[in-house]
């Protein structure tokens, strides 16, 4: 008998399906203006930094268009994102199959690395340290450091500027958060995970893209050998 793990859901993860589910029901088009922040925030009930996580995945997946200073509005639901609600189950998916995603992963990841460290702001690297700050504390909560780590590599494509890329990244979302489930260990015997973190780190706050490259790499790497150590 094969069951279906138990989805983990997040907040965030809510506020994504309650917006989205409401374009769908209302069928608003493109272009529609959303409410604005203060009003979404007194009407799901969630502080504005998980507002602010929704509103983000769910512009990288173009369900939402954020424009600075004019509002969000309703995006262009045609993007090939629309999918990744298709990939709910892969958490059931084997540590061979995850290694094709891995590839996949590798190869928008260490190019986002490359342009995140020519294009970072000192507003960029802030965040990204404070992620890091945040994964230093080895009594995190697993789910919280997943999370974490996640957002992490979240804001490298986003810095990179690459849409197909960030778009490419959700559609592999769920594959990508069953291979962290599988391979990183907790924040106190994740050692490893920090070191490669600040690494990559660090060569973007040089704006160094061949050492954001090797970094990445070398990330990569690890993932890749601990899947392959996996029954």
């Amino acid at each position: 008998m094969q069951l279906a793990a138990i989805e983990r859901r997040t907040t965030v993860d809510l506020v994504v399906d309650r917006i989205a589910q409401v374009i769908k029901d209302q069928k608003l088009a493109a272009g529609s203006r959303l409410p604005g922040e203060h009003d979404l925030v007194e009407q799901l009930q969630v502080s504005r930094p998980v507002l602010r996580e929704a509103l983000a995945r769910l512009q990288s997946l173009g369900l939402v268009d954020i424009q600075r200073g004019r509002g969000t509005f309703v995006g262009d639901t045609s993007s090939l994102t629309n999918c990744v609600r298709l990939l709910q189950t892969a958490v059931t998916i084997s540590p061979q199959e995850l290694l094709s995603y891995v590839e996949l992963r590798s190869a928008i990841e260490v190019q986002a690395a490359r342009q995140a460290a020519v294009k970072a702001s000192a507003t960029d690297v802030a965040e990204l340290a404070a992620l890091i700050k945040q994964l230093d504390d080895e009594n995190l909560p697993y789910t919280d450091a997943l999370e974490i780590d996640f957002r992490f590599h979240r804001k490298l494509l986003s810095i990179a500027g690459n849409k197909l890329m960030q778009n490419l990244m959700e559609v592999i979302y769920e594959f990508v958060l069953a291979q962290m489930v599988r391979t990183t260990p907790s924040q106190k015997d994740n050692q490893l995970g920090r070191r490669l973190h600040n690494a990559i780190l660090k060569a973007i706050r040089d704006h160094d893209p061949d050492a954001a490259e090797a970094a990445m790499r070398k990330h990569m790497l690890a993932v890749v050998e601990r899947l392959e150590r996996l029954p």
